[in-house]
């Protein structure tokens, strides 16, 4: 693929309203922003469901979280790109083909990746270990794990096709690839950003996304992407009672219950694995192995 290339997934024109290039960061961020601030203002926070902060309160608070209000951001785009722009959902990089089996490889990916980060991490002295299983002790807590299992797969796959699939394909077709890496990368790390946060954190955030629009870039779809952080997200969330993104899910551990003891620059401190040191190390390789992946032969005539 050229990098000033003008579509990523497919050609078909928008017979509605594309967005000004200079205009689609701001849009993105009014209409991911606006629902889950709504969301959490007028339905979760007066419920108890999630606090002051508007981080969510237990597994079910996180799951209404998940299901409510990225359920309605992600509603917002799919009939902003329907109706507005008024092109086919393939063009944001939902291509029909192989669709389940590409999200599930992802997932299987994502999973790994950060079994590969807290191993490592727990390895190097950074996590004591405590009961095994514990999750498997309380049929409840399993059914909470498996709810907000569907809830990450929701939330990550919203995050995805508005960062990588809309924004990258909107900021593609204005202007090239590289702009559009680079705009929608930092409006995703601006996204989560907290001032309280260590350096390290605001860098693996960056990273996360360069990684994500990497792996689009040469599969042409978004179904692998989404996978990937749906299981990033759910194994960090329930498989050892860490922090994934700062929040926690206050459930027993699915499979090993870990402390952190290492240096906040070995565990990511508050901010769970996501702000260490090794997942720095883990995506700028796997940055890497998409940079230097040749794309398929179906895209490469593109």
């Amino acid at each position: 693929m050229s990098l000033f290339a003008k579509s990523i997934f497919t050609d078909e024109p928008a017979e509605g309203w594309l967005p000004w290039g200079a205009l689609a960061p701001i849009l993105a961020l009014l209409l991911f922003t606006l629902p889950l601030i709504s969301i959490n203002a007028l339905l979760l926070q007066p419920l108890g469901f999630v606090d002051q902060n508007f981080d969510p309160v237990g597994p079910i608070g996180m799951a209404l979280f998940l299901f409510i209000s990225f359920g309605f951001a992600g509603s917002l785009f799919l009939a902003w790109v329907k109706y507005i722009e008024r092109r086919p959902f393939s063009s944001i990089g939902f291509i029909p083909q192989n669709a389940f089996q590409t999200f599930m490889r992802g997932y299987a990916v994502g999973t790994g990746l950060m079994l590969l980060i807290i191993v490592s991490t727990w390895g190097l002295g950074g996590y004591e270990a405590g009961a095994t299983f514990p999750a498997f002790n309380s049929p409840i807590a399993l059914l909470q794990i498996t709810l907000l299992l569907i809830g990450f797969a929701l939330q990550s796959s919203v995050e995805e096709f508005v960062f990588r699939g809309w924004l990258l394909s909107v900021l593609t077709r204005k202007f090239n690839i590289i702009t559009a890496v680079i705009v929608s990368s930092v409006l995703f790390t601006f996204m989560h950003f907290n001032p309280a946060n260590p350096w390290v954190d605001n860098i693996s955030i960056f990273l996360f996304s360069i990684f994500a629009c990497a792996w689009v870039l040469k599969t042409g779809n978004i179904w692998g992407v989404m996978g990937w952080h749906a299981g990033w997200n759910w194994i960090t969330a329930t498989g050892f009672e860490v922090p994934v993104t700062g929040l926690t899910t206050d459930t027993p551990a699915l499979l090993v219950q870990l402390t952190p003891v290492g240096s906040n620059f070995l565990t990511g401190g508050d901010q769970g694995p996501e702000g260490s040191i090794m997942c720095i190390v883990v995506l700028a390789v796997a940055t890497l192995f998409w940079i230097l992946k040749p794309r398929s032969k179906e895209l490469a005539v593109n």
